[in-house]
Formats: structure tokens, sequence, C-alpha cells
């Protein structure tokens, strides 16, 4: 064996030791075959469809993002009309309108300077019917930007608040159907509950004053002291009396400002910590930023003796009486269990999500069907291999075994490649498994065709050898990076895991196969050539 060839052995083996360290977990070898299938199991992740667990689709709800724009520039645009001592009521119509009445038309020009410098998001023109009035409508690319925006944050927090959970390999995406879904699935998770109460908890705090300081049993009641209108600027909303403990809670209702002076993006850091007023059960203590810190400040020291609502998820939590000057810090106080403050600090940790969530979907796949699938799955791949792998030897004789020790090297490669970068295995991850030995038969049947051809032609067997791996390697190449582009693509843009396990087992399966028909396959014909008479026939 000339030292050219010994090396190409050389780096074959390594190789094959690099795959077997990747498979079977060294240093740490297994002694049993339950050891070596846990080192894969630890290893190699499988998808929601092999191991079970929880699916979800969620829908976030984008219209209430874009109806709080519109109501922090009511009453931004209120603030800016007072402090420039230009009159009219401000109203809102919907979520991307706004509806200014009964300006003192000497007051007009100074109107229109406002809107214009301090509020570019909103488009001006005459109100219909209104004497000296003006309609404000959200611009369209301010809404689409507020869509995006809100999409991409409820992503991210609910990716924060899953991974915070502890669920491995969880899948959070855009379904793609509409842009307003997200893809949620937990593999191994049979009872999403906890992670569902997780994601669905809006973590949207807000601080916001109590108008009137007064509670009401019921919303009707509350609408009756105040004449059956709301006061300007304020909305109703449902809470907890304060009672003393061991006392039955009591559902009362609210009316806050609209407006909050803190919320949840203010947010810098929360923990759950022991109530030490009441034994057992915990509050949550929060800190906001600076810049809310200079806001909640001046708020408090000029609200001293009223009261303050502490607002998570549309629900007053509590609403303490405000005895002092507050700078940067708090507590939620709400009777909580260790889990369920844990559970609060973590939310409002991850972030406040921009809107609620609804669930359109929700299915859960049982581990039975999961190791149904693999059994299937298995099945398909190994029997798959077997008939490829008689039709080779019993059509190219012993150079349909050169293609079988290439096959398995193959697939070596594709497990050990999983087990290193811990990716995820899918039903069509399998699926691509079974393609890629399609497309490796494939490959050693255009270099063995090509190798008769040139023995037909009269050529003995070396030269018939590196002919037809020279001709067959521009088609295999040829082949194997159009479909190598396609499964980066499907990557790229594919929705869920099942797509992208399916692009990736395919992709690492394709580059394996080149290096095995071409390279191994080569070395081996190299080697078998090497101990050959010139003129023995090559069994092919």
């Amino acid at each position: 064996m000339n030292s050219h060839l010994k090396w190409k052995f050389v780096f074959i083996a390594v190789v094959l030791l690099i795959c077997v360290y990747g498979i079977m977990g060294l240093p740490t070898f297994p002694t049993s075959l339950t050891q070596l299938r846990q080192n894969l199991a630890d290893r190699i992740h499988l998808g929601l469809d092999l191991k079970g667990g929880s699916h979800l689709v969620l829908q976030v709800q984008l219209e209430e993002t874009i109806g709080q724009r519109c109501d922090q520039a009511v009453d931004q645009l209120k603030k800016q009309l007072r402090g420039k001592n230009i009159g009219g009521d401000v109203s809102r119509v919907d979520d991307t309108h706004i509806l200014v009445r009964a300006l003192d038309p000497t007051t007009s020009a100074s109107f229109r300077d406002v809107v214009n410098n301090q509020f570019p998001d909103w488009a001006m023109s005459p109100a219909a019917g209104e004497n000296n009035g003006y309609l404000l409508t959200l611009k369209p690319s301010v809404i689409a930007e507020i869509r995006k925006s809100a999409m991409d944050q409820s992503l991210e927090v609910i990716t924060r608040r899953i991974n915070a959970l502890g669920l491995t390999e969880p899948t959070i995406a855009f379904t793609g159907r509409s842009d307003d879904e997200i893809l949620v699935q937990l593999p191994g998770e049979g009872d999403p509950t906890r992670a569902k109460s997780v994601i669905q908890a809006g973590g949207q705090l807000q601080l916001t004053l109590v108008v009137g300081d007064q509670t009401y049993p019921s919303e009707a009641a509350a609408l009756a002291a105040n004449g059956g209108v709301l006061p300007p600027g304020s909305i109703i909303l449902p809470g907890q009396a304060d009672v003393s403990p061991g006392q039955p809670s009591q559902q009362v209702y609210y009316i806050l400002s609209r407006a909050p002076i803190v919320t949840g993006q203010d947010l810098v850091g929360a923990s759950p910590q022991p109530d030490t007023r009441n034994p057992g059960q915990f509050e949550v203590n929060f800190n906001l930023s600076n810049s809310a810190a200079a806001r909640f400040g001046p708020f408090t020291e000029g609200n001293v003796g009223h009261r303050m609502a502490i607002v998570l998820d549309n629900k007053v939590y509590t609403a303490p009486v405000i005895n002092s000057r507050i700078e940067d810090s708090g507590v939620i106080e709400g009777n909580f269990s260790q889990d369920s403050a844990h559970d609060l600090a973590l939310v409002l940790r991850a972030g406040a999500l921009p809107a609620s969530i609804k669930y359109l979907e929700e299915r859960t796949v049982g581990p039975s069907l999961g190791a149904d699938s693999i059994r299937e799955g298995v099945r398909a791949s190994v029997g798959s291999i077997l008939v490829v792998m008689i039709f080779l030897v019993f059509y190219y004789r012993l150079s349909g075994v050169n293609a079988v020790v290439a096959l398995i090297l193959n697939l070596v490669i594709l497990v050990a490649f999983m087990a290193f970068a811990g990716a995820v295995l899918t039903l069509p991850g399998i699926a691509g498994v079974i393609l890629t030995i399609g497309m490796g038969v494939d490959s050693n049947v255009l270099v063995f065709e090509r190798i008769r051809e040139e023995l037909r032609n009269g050529k003995v067997p070396a030269p018939a050898v590196d002919t037809g791996f020279d001709r067959a390697f521009l088609t295999i190449i040829d082949t194997h990076v159009t479909t190598v582009v396609s499964a980066i693509f499907l990557f790229l843009f594919g929705s869920g895991t099942p797509v992208q396990g399916f692009a990736i087992t395919l992709v690492i399966g394709l580059l394996a196969n080149v290096f095995t028909s071409i390279y191994v396959s080569r070395a081996i014909f190299d080697y078998h050539l090497s101990h050959m008479d010139r003129q023995d026939h090559l069994s092919i």
C-alpha cells in the first residue's frame, strides 16, 4: 500500500472514531445496550411527533396593542393642549382614530403645529360634520410597524418564559399562516397546564390612580355612582376587596385612570418573597427603571392619601393608599402561594406581552404514539437499507460490498453529527434519512455504471475506475448541490421543527454521502486494485 492511500485510510479511521465518540457518548463507554440507548437519548433529542408532548397555536390580539397606542396619544394630546392653553375636546373614536372638537378658531394654527410636531404617527384631516374639528388617523405604515413589533416582542417574551420553565427542546416560532399566530411545541410535556398559565399571563403590570378612591360591588353600581357615565379617561376593572386574613375574598370593581403612570415595560426586575404580615403566603417585589422612577416619584408624592391600583392582566391585585413618595420599587400583594409567586415573578422578569393571547389550537401527542412512530420509522429505515444492500451485492458483486460499506459509514456520520449538534429528530427527519439512503445508492450507481461502461469499451480495471469516478464526480456534485440548496431554503423558511428536522437530516446526509461515495469508495477501490494483477477482472 502506497503512502498516499495509507493516509487516506488514516483519515477515514479518524472520522470513524470521532463518529463513534459522538454516538456512544465517550469517554464514559457504554457497557450495555441500555446505557448505549441512554447515551443516544441524551445526545439526540426527539421531536414532538416522536416523544409526545403538547402542540399549541396562539393568536396575539394585536388590536389591543394598537388601542393602547391610541389611548396614550389621547392622554399626551390632552396634556399638550392644556400646557399650551389650547381649548378643545379630545376623545377616542376607535383604535386608530382620535376626534378633536370645539377648537377655538384662534388656536387652530397652534393645534395643527402641535400635531405636526409632536404626533408624526397621526394623519390630520378636518372632521366631517364638526365646526372647527379635526380627525386624527393612525398611519397605515405605523399600524404595520406596531403589529410587527408586537409579534416580535410576543415571540421573544414567550420564548423566555418557556425556557425559564426548564422544558427540553421547545419550539416557539411563527406559524407562517397568519401574521398574528405563534406555534409552541413542548416535547415530553403531556400536561401543558403550567406552561399555558405562564404563557397566558400577560404580565401587563400597570400602576394607575383609583378615581374617587372607592370600590363598588358591581359595574352597574360604579356607573350609577357617577351618574351612569364614566369620568373622562377612566375604565372599570374587577379586583379583590381588602379583607382580614382568613376571611373569604370578595370581588369588587374599581374606576381607574385609563392612562397608567407605570407599565410592565418599565420593570427591571421582579422576585418572590415571603409575606411577613401573612405567614405562609408570598408577595412579589418589583423594581423600576430610572426613567419610570422619575415619573413614579412625583406621581406618588402628588397623590399621597389617595389609592393606587396595581393592575395585572386587567385585574386589580391590590389598591393600597399612598402614604409617602415611592421611587423605584414596589410590592404586589395577592395572597400568592410560593409557586404562584414564583411564576408571576417569572412572567414579570420575562417582560410584558404587548397584548393578550388566545389559543386557536391545542393538541396533545401521547408518548405511545411517538413510540409507534419511532418503531415504524426505524423499521422502514432498516428495511430499506437491507433491501438496498441485497440489491447492491447481488447486482454489483464485490463492488456492491464497497457501496454497502460506504452507505453504512454515511449513516454513522449522519447519526454522529446529530448527536454532536444535539439536533432534534422528527418523523420527517427519519424520512430525510431514508431519502439520504436513496441518494447514496444513486451516487454509487452512477459511479459503477460509468466503470462498467469503460470496461465494456475495453479498458483495464484501474483506468476504468479512474475514468468512472472522474466522469461521475461532476454529476454527483451537481445533483447534491441543487438538493442541498433546496433543503437550506426549506430550513430557513419552513415553519416548525418537523420541516426543519427533515431539512437538517437531508443536508447532513447529502454532505456525508459526497464524502463516502467519492472519497471512501474510491479509497476502497484503490486498495483492491493495488492487490490485483493488471489483467484480472473487476468484480462489478
